[in-house]
């Protein structure tokens, strides 16, 4: 009878411990992550530069119930160096915007040259970067930098010389790489070097090769503070899992900022040659939330947004379901 009590003992036993409360609820082990939400990441959309876009922002947050916005975009324009210096009074209602909540960020992009959307020749932009690497623009952002303190937007993300890989701006990089990247770092020491600023400065070229690879315009880490992409969705047939693997595509920023130690950022994104695309913003989105960004900002009108742009009302359904909340 010995030989048969022992076992059976030590069977009662292991049933009775079975019925002890896991800490972790009914399954021991802990419970798998899911998915990070889109919602995770700091987010806005470029929906005007001036006090209209800042209107329209509280009328985003309204459509996507309460999934607030805390990201300003906005943009200087390229047509004088007045302007570049900041001169458009827009400038202070931005200021008063991003004061009223310490969790707000704006975001600034700033053309380097003048005329810039002019299309000059190669052999014009060429001339102005080299005037530019020897310091003849530096004051021009020294008074950027004077006025954004003074406004009280002394911790502004200022998005340098955007989609520089491409041929659109005259402040383009494929003229002369070594040149635009001399001009970059006059650029950010001048603006450094203004009391009270704590400006982070953000490359941001193009999705993909475009005119020239972007990693030949990167001008070094002591300069840059974030390393964004402008992704839209093209060119036409293109699927969102091409637009990751592509040469200098989205995989390739992702490895290239952390190879450089930097936090990465999306100030231009949204749907654009392949129309009202559910699986692209879907899959931008998801790859967003994964990847971690400093922030995000859709470009909200036709044909690349969502919110303003009635044409893409699939792809809008996407974006309102995983960025907002129910009331």
């Amino acid at each position: 009878m010995r030989a048969l009590f022992l076992p059976l003992l030590t069977l009662l036993l292991l049933a009775a411990q079975s019925c002890v409360p896991s800490p972790h609820g009914t399954d021991a082990r802990p419970a798998q992550a899911g998915p990070p939400s889109p919602r995770s990441v700091k987010f806005g959309a470029y929906v005007g530069y001036g006090t209209d876009g800042i209107a329209r922002i509280s009328g985003l947050d309204a459509w996507l119930g309460r999934s607030t916005p805390t990201v300003g975009h906005a943009y200087l324009p390229g047509d004088r160096w007045s302007n570049i210096e900041g001169a458009p009074g827009y400038l202070a209602h931005w200021a008063a915007w991003r004061k009223a909540r310490k969790d707000r960020l704006f975001v600034l992009n700033v053309p380097l040259l003048e005329r810039n959307e002019a299309h000059l020749p190669d052999a014009t932009v060429r001339a102005e970067l080299r005037k530019a690497a020897r310091g003849t623009y530096d004051r021009h952002f020294r008074a950027l930098a004077q006025r954004l303190v003074r406004l009280g937007l002394r911790d502004t993300v200022l998005v340098l010389g955007w989609e520089m890989n491409g041929i659109t701006y005259t402040h383009r990089c494929g003229p002369d790489p070594a040149a635009w990247k001399r001009y970059w770092v006059r650029i950010v020491t001048a603006m450094r070097k203004v009391p009270g600023q704590r400006f982070r400065f953000e490359f941001t070229p193009n999705r993909g090769r475009d005119a020239i690879p972007w990693p030949r315009c990167y001008p070094g880490d002591r300069h840059v503070d974030v390393i964004g992409m402008d992704a839209y969705d093209s060119p036409r047939g293109m699927s969102f899992t091409a637009q990751l693997n592509e040469p200098y595509g989205l995989r390739a920023h992702v490895r290239f900022a952390r190879a450089h130690r930097k936090p990465i950022a999306f100030p231009e994104w949204g749907l654009y040659e392949n129309g009202d695309n559910p699986a692209y913003m879907r899959g931008m989105l998801s790859w967003m939330a994964r990847q971690k960004p400093l922030y995000q900002t859709i470009s909200d009108y036709c044909p690349h947004g969502v919110w303003r742009c009635r044409k893409n009302p699939r792809a809008s359904a996407v974006y309102k379901s995983l960025m907002g909340r129910k009331r």
